[in-house]
């Protein structure tokens, strides 16, 4: 199986599996002398770790990470990072059911044809649980971004059919705080009410739903991004569309922008306060989010992530198993009813992998 790296210079490369003794995490390319803060790296990871509420599975993980290599003294000496999560609480025998059947819209089939073998215990290789390790670098991802001024926010901005507002002018400290209030991780409390219900009636009906996560990355200077195939949207967009579950992906005004008019899309260049030129140029509007001609302009970057309802639903459904004969399948163990907020976490890890990478290529990395 090839295709376990990502980034160029800071790069990572993840292992293990959902049932294995472990996931973990290989990071390439951090500078030396970063100070690493555990504690921050163990609450992203608590971010997005299983069992955390009514509306989340219930596998319960402690997803306590262990630093291996790359640390001495606190900070980072510029080797290979590596860092494990122990997996502690798998159930295999949930999984026994489907050990020749294929769930509908998994990847069961699609590993069996590909490798003629595969780990059916809660998906081997394809299972989200992988995505802690990236949670993990991403969090180290974040604290050199951190140096640098950048900050990156996301939160869950519809569930289903609910939607939240447009978030108002806050500090990403006020947006993280209303946030973390609430156990959808929605940033408005009234929308944040209405998708928890939501989210809850499908559990019960044994079913799952959608939702969408917006993000946005603050203090981005200008000029990442590397024309012609490694654009900054295209790097970002890649990197979402790797998590499990996503769908889609835009940013700026997304597929809204194709229904505007040139002389309305168009972000118009604003004269610089006190005719004094700062140190990027501004824009009246946003529509380019942040990103123009593959490079980013200084502007905050935007972008949202459309993630599909979970494949595993608790009713059955017709199917087949490997020698093709019809069989039912009903989901059994405990799954989400809705991913998006767990995967907030990694929406942002994932933003922040790209931009500490970019910033690296364009060697304008502080420490």
């Amino acid at each position: 199986m090839a295709g376990n790296s990502f980034g160029q210079i800071f790069r990572i490369t993840t292992f293990g599996e959902s049932h294995g003794m472990a996931i973990g995490v290989i990071i390439d390319g951090c500078p030396s002398n970063l100070v690493l803060d555990m504690n921050f790296i163990q609450a992203e990871l608590d971010m997005r770790k299983p069992g955390q509420s009514k509306i989340t599975t219930q596998r319960k993980e402690s997803d306590t990470v262990q630093i291996l290599s790359g640390v001495f003294e606190g900070k980072t000496t510029g080797t290979p990072i590596a860092m494990i999560i122990p997996n502690e609480d798998q159930r295999s025998k949930d999984y026994s059911h489907i050990k020749d059947a294929y769930r509908p819209s998994h990847a069961d089939y699609t590993y069996d044809a590909k490798y003629g073998h595969r780990d059916h215990r809660g998906g081997g290789r394809s299972s989200a649980r992988e995505t802690a390790a990236r949670v993990a670098a991403g969090a180290i991802a974040k604290l050199l971004l951190a140096h640098n001024g950048i900050e990156i926010f996301g939160h869950v901005s519809a569930v289903g059919t609910i939607n939240a507002p447009q978030l108002s002018l806050k500090s990403v400290s006020e947006l993280l705080q209303i946030r973390e209030s609430n156990i959808v991780r929605c940033a408005d409390p009234a929308t944040a009410n209405e998708m928890i219900e939501r989210i809850d009636s499908i559990r019960k009906e044994g079913d799952t739903v959608g939702g969408k996560i917006s993000c946005i990355i603050k203090n981005c200077p200008v000029g990442l991004g590397e024309p012609v195939f490694d654009k900054l949207h295209a790097d970002l967009g890649k990197a979402m569309l790797s998590i499990n579950a996503v769908h889609g992906f835009d940013y700026g005004s997304g597929f809204e922008g194709s229904e505007m008019k040139g002389s309305e899309h168009n972000d118009l260049f604003i004269p610089p306060a006190n005719g004094k030129l700062a140190d990027n140029f501004k824009t009246l509007t946003n529509y380019s989010g942040g990103i123009q001609g593959g490079i980013s302009n200084g502007m905050d970057i935007t972008f949202r992530v459309a993630f599909k309802p979970v494949a595993t639903i608790m009713q059955n459904q017709q199917s087949l198993d490997s020698s093709g004969n019809v069989s039912s399948v009903q989901g059994k163990g405990r799954h989400d009813p809705c991913v998006v907020p767990r995967a907030v976490a990694i929406v942002e890890a994932m933003a922040a992998l790209v931009l500490a990478d970019h910033l690296l290529r364009n060697k304008v990395i502080k420490l």
